[in-house]
């Protein structure tokens, strides 16, 4: 029996239809689709979501749809965001996208979605390497999650590529004042993790989950075409981000869309998402960074397994 799993960003919607696997394989992939739609454009400015945001969510959500008839999905779970947490008209979003996929979205809060991060990132690790702390950096939050076996604290801070670009980065390339207030907000937000999850810091291995993670990295490998198996636990150095970093923030979009591995959608959002991973490593101690291509998509596919 195929499931099927559906995660609504604030910056992308994503698709995932899995089955049960058999032995240490607890999900076998038949699909995974993603698509940039913005859906939490504006929200931090005006609390709602955009009429043009949420006709191109729609639009994609009842893409997955047309192609989860086509493997016969069974049960479906689809799950909303930061996005839709902060804005006043998701009801509205909500009828549309469960007139579109037939099953309505269902609204994590934080906790739950660090909690669903930290089961997909970590299903296919070698405990050994734990304890873990996972930072999901989306468009408009970050989770944070801690544990080895299983999460056992978990955070989530407004702070994301979409919300900190919209918010703090208005010129192009941004301006060095720019940049530092995207650094120093993110400074704050990240000095509250150990509050809430004491022995973050303590952790054997930092996993990074999300977009601006596995751009990161695509940009420092060099990748020209996307490639799964290459990203999906590259080790990205603090070294190597920091130089992503720099790069991408002194250029301006048209150049920076050059970089071999940054998707067009995303360039106008990355260097705030920089941002805050480069705070992270800092402000956490973190020399390296375990790239993860499965994440909350895994986890909510594995949750109807």
């Amino acid at each position: 029996m195929s499931v099927a799993a559906i995660d609504i960003g604030t910056n992308s919607v994503r698709l995932l239809v899995g089955e049960a696997g058999t032995g240490e394989t607890g999900l076998v992939v038949v699909e995974r689709l993603m698509r940039i739609t913005r859906l939490g454009q504006g929200v931090d400015a005006t609390g709602r979501l955009d009429p043009a945001a949420i006709d191109r969510t729609v639009a994609v959500l009842r893409e997955f749809r047309s192609v989860m008839d086509g493997l016969a999905v069974g049960p479906v779970r689809i799950t909303a965001t930061s996005a839709a947490r902060d804005a006043a008209n998701r009801d509205e979003f909500f009828d549309a996208a469960e007139a579109a996929v037939g099953v309505r979205p269902e609204l994590l809060s934080g906790e739950e979605e660090g909690r669903l991060s930290f089961l997909g990132a970590t299903a296919d690790l070698d405990p050994a390497l734990g304890p873990f702390l996972i930072a999901d950096i989306g468009g408009g939050s970050t989770e944070f999650s801690w544990g080895t076996g299983e999460c056992e604290a978990s955070i989530s801070l407004d702070m994301g590529c979409v919300r900190f670009s919209e918010k703090y980065l208005d010129h192009d390339p941004p301006r060095p004042e720019e940049l530092l207030a995207a650094l120093s907000v993110a400074e704050a937000f990240v000095d509250d993790v150990p509050q809430a999850i004491p022995k973050a810091a303590e952790a054997r291995t930092f996993v990074g989950l999300a977009g601006t993670v596995t751009t990161a990295a695509a940009v420092e490998i060099g990748l020209a075409t996307y490639d799964w198996d290459r990203i999906h636990h590259f080790v990205l150095t603090k070294e190597a981000a920091e130089d992503v970093f720099r790069t991408l923030a002194c250029e301006s979009r048209a150049d920076r869309v050059h970089n071999p591995g940054l998707e067009e959608a995303r360039a106008d959002v990355i260097v705030g998402g920089m941002c805050i991973l480069v705070t992270i490593m800092r402000r956490l101690g973190f020399d390296a960074c375990l790239v993860s291509e499965a994440d909350i998509l895994d986890g909510l596919a594995m949750s109807l397994l």
